[in-house]
């Protein structure tokens, strides 16, 4: 029987260094089911290139946000991400995307949703899948997010305006604990050689392991990984340091189960102390110019070309946190070890994170905010057509 494509109102927009579709709630679906259904095949997904619908073929650009006007008391609006896998029919959304959420303002000001304030909109956002609030600064003019302006980040052509992304009260996303295991540090024991890891939850969680345990420099960029004669033997380790943390904050029940069921978190990064390197479009990395060199992956172990927000904010974290992988490479040398800012070198060039801190009574300090400036841009609006 003959069944004409339904066409959905939506716009497709940059946010930091991803891409993604957005969309009013009220123009999709209900029913959660019938709601991936529609969003799998707005994306084309399943195929590895994504060749019948609106995905970029990798998990940068095969993204989906969900924005309504918010009833909670003090929010502007909800924001609901969704990691559109590629090569499986799986819409993940136990996770946030930083990058993504540089984007929810700029739309929730041009589609009417807050109302447009200049020279800056604060716009207050309550992001569905940690349960976290994330303020967002974007400059307007006209009425408008303001798309042009002098701001550059590493991973995108050209400047944009600025947008100032604030974490509240980042920790404990997922599994509501900054330290998951209780420790600063692991170890996990895999066919008879130790592995040490940091596993730390604050805006997503984060699995932190020592790119050298693994017989690489940690500078790396992703072509050139994928590319190593060990790569998939590699891979296979990581997945189960990070299986193993899966099942740790209950996201799945089994090293299997994680491997099919919960491949968007945690993350699980390589990490190394700041090195000279080559980035992918060519700039040169200084070791002076960063903190912390680091190689992030996403769904199907794939190496992310640039670093996601979200991942910075934990990154930040965890360099605030004694004892952590993370921490030991930041504060090396340094009296201190607390940290407002860290530089962090990724395969693109350096994202920079920065920290609010509070001192405690007991001496320690915890962060009370994480921030990252990003550019965003409305790419394109209209309808797309979806298979019945």
């Amino acid at each position: 029987m003959y069944k004409e494509n339904k066409k959905i109102p939506c716009v497709y927009m940059r946010g930091g260094t991803s891409k993604a579709l957005f969309f009013h709630d009220k123009d999709l679906p209900q029913d959660p089911e019938e709601r991936d259904k529609v969003i799998l095949s707005a994306f084309g997904s399943p195929d590895l290139r994504q060749i019948d619908g609106m995905g970029g073929a990798n998990t940068s650009t095969s993204k989906v946000a969900i924005i309504k006007k918010s009833d909670r008391e003090g929010v502007d609006v909800d924001y609901d991400f969704g990691q559109v896998s590629v090569d499986m029919p799986v819409v993940g959304k136990t996770m946030n995307c930083g990058n993504i959420s540089s984007a929810v303002g700029p739309f929730a000001i041009d589609e009417g949703l807050v109302q447009a304030v200049e020279p800056v909109t604060t716009v207050r956002i309550f992001n569905t899948n940690t349960n976290k609030m994330i303020v967002a600064r974007v400059p307007v003019k006209n009425g408008k997010a303001m798309t042009e302006g002098d701001f550059a980040i590493d991973g995108v052509p050209g400047t944009g305006a600025k947008i100032q992304i604030e974490f509240s009260k980042p920790q404990g996303a997922v599994s509501g604990t900054l330290l998951p295991t209780g420790n600063p540090k692991d170890t996990i024991e895999i066919e008879g050689k130790v592995y040490e890891y940091s596993f730390v939850d604050a805006a997503n969680p984060v699995v932190f392991v020592r790119a050298e345990q693994f017989g690489l420099e940690g500078t790396e960029l992703p072509w050139e990984f994928e590319a190593r004669p060990d790569c998939a033997e590699i891979c296979r380790l990581l997945e189960i340091i990070r299986g193993t943390c899966a099942v740790k904050i209950g996201l799945a029940k089994d090293l299997e189960d994680a491997a099919v069921n919960s491949q968007t978190l945690p993350k699980i990064a390589f990490c190394t102390v700041p090195k000279d390197y080559t980035a992918g479009n060519g700039k040169q990395i200084k070791a002076g110019d960063v903190d912390f060199v680091g190689r992030l992956f996403s769904l199907g172990m794939k190496m992310i070309q640039a670093y996601m927000g979200t991942g910075g904010i934990c990154t930040v974290v965890a360099a605030n946190t004694p004892g952590t992988i993370v921490n030991e490479i930041v504060c090396a040398g340094k009296d201190s070890n607390k940290v407002t800012t860290v530089k962090i070198g990724h395969p693109f060039g350096i994202m920079e994170v920065d920290a609010d801190l509070e001192d405690l009574p007991d001496g320690t300090h915890t962060v009370t905010c994480g921030m990252i400036g990003r550019t965003a841009r409305r790419i394109m609006d209209g309808y797309v057509y979806v298979r019945d």
